[in-house]
């Protein structure tokens, strides 16, 4: 084969990859949006106290919810048997039952069909060769963490049946958390599926670009542990906190580990302390590239992200203030979301895209 046959083997295949990494990009980013959509979902829910209306995990016939008035009322039986209406909603009507069930049956019915989305396409661009070897364990990881999360989903519920009036602030943190993941790591992988015009940053600017990923998931995470608690329902000033920079009582529970996870005050605090430390390294971050890497993609990508996490904090402190009404509060997940995905997308770009895998090279001197 003379070498102008090889080098059109190669850019016919080059433009082959590149055709399939736009249908697989696609399909990645349609992800990203339901799930963007299944977190708003469950902050609703759990803003309404809808994440107990449906006490049994039927994974598949589950899907079908009640037809009649029959099914509606053996559906709130069941509810009645548990703590949280026997204290809380006594009161309860049908009707009342049938508002906070179809948030969670909402919720559900989304987390399966975003397995569905996920899971058939897969299967399909697998099968026709359309997924590039590197990006297959990618895609086999996210499809993982997608069945754990259905595990996690019951296991948090479940904790709220019995002796209990709500779920576990360590299971909804953690429920938050891996649907946080999933999110980053879909984006991820459609971000280096994305063409890049811009060179790779240094590897300084990678690093740090890469922990500021880590470091607004776990402000994340304390956002979770926030809301299983219902924190932001009190010490709704700012700056000052309960009257104080640094408030009295953050130690009141005996294991001192335990106020982190447990005190409501302690876990505001440093929700807090975790928001003002992001904007701190956000604004170094933005600082340094700027410096060292003049009028490039990556310093006005990391001047956007400073501006988004301001943007986040003024809507976080709105929320605090207002007593966390729901619209603002939804606002401000939605927010957590959009740093954390601008983060992930940043720090994927600094690295440029994924190198395209052709099966046809040229051989020098042939």
């Amino acid at each position: 084969m003379s070498a102008t046959v090889e080098a059109r083997a190669v850019y016919g295949r080059r433009d082959e990859v590149a055709r399939n990494r736009a249908m697989v990009r696609a399909w990645l980013w349609v992800i990203v949006a339901m799930l963007v959509a299944i977190v708003i979902v469950g902050g609703a829910t759990r803003l309404t106290e809808s994440g107990l209306s449906i006490t049994e995990w039927k994974p598949i016939h589950g899907i079908i919810p009640p037809l009649n008035d029959v099914e509606w009322q053996e559906e709130f039986a069941k509810y009645q048997q548990i703590p949280q209406y026997s204290q809380l909603n006594a009161d309860m009507t049908l009707s009342g039952f049938k508002t906070i069930f179809w948030w969670e049956y909402a919720h559900r019915a989304l987390a399966r069909t975003i397995g569905v989305v996920f899971a058939l396409p897969l299967l399909f661009f697998w099968v026709t060769g359309r997924i590039e070897r590197k990006i297959k364990p990618k895609l086999l990881g996210i499809l993982a963490l997608g069945a754990l999360q259905g595990g996690v989903g019951w296991w948090m519920v479940a904790s709220g049946l019995v002796n209990r009036v709500e779920v576990s602030q360590y299971r909804l943190a953690t429920h938050l958390t891996i649907a946080a993941l999933i999110f980053v790591a879909t984006g991820i992988v459609a971000r280096g599926l994305t063409p890049h015009t811009a060179r790779p940053a240094d590897r300084g600017t990678q690093t740090f670009a890469g922990w500021l990923v880590v470091a607004s998931l776990f402000q994340l995470y304390l956002g979770g542990l926030v809301a299983g608690l219902d924190g932001g329902m009190s010490y709704n000033t700012w700056p000052l906190m309960d009257g104080s920079v640094v408030p009295s009582g953050l130690f009141a529970i005996d294991s001192v580990w335990r106020n982190f996870f447990e005190n409501p005050k302690t876990v505001q605090f440093v929700h807090r302390i975790g928001a003002y430390t992001l904007l701190a390294l956000t604004l170094w971050h933005m600082i340094a590239v700027r410096r060292r890497q003049p009028n490039t993609t990556h310093a006005r990508r990391a001047l956007v992200l400073f501006h988004l996490v301001i943007l986040q904090a003024i809507i976080g402190i709105t929320t605090l203030v207002l007593v966390v009404p729901i619209g603002w509060a939804l606002l401000h997940q939605a927010g957590a979301l959009l740093v954390l995905g601008f983060a992930a997308a940043h720090w994927r770009g600094t690295k440029g895209a994924y190198p395209l895998e052709t099966d046809v090279v040229i051989r020098p001197g042939a």
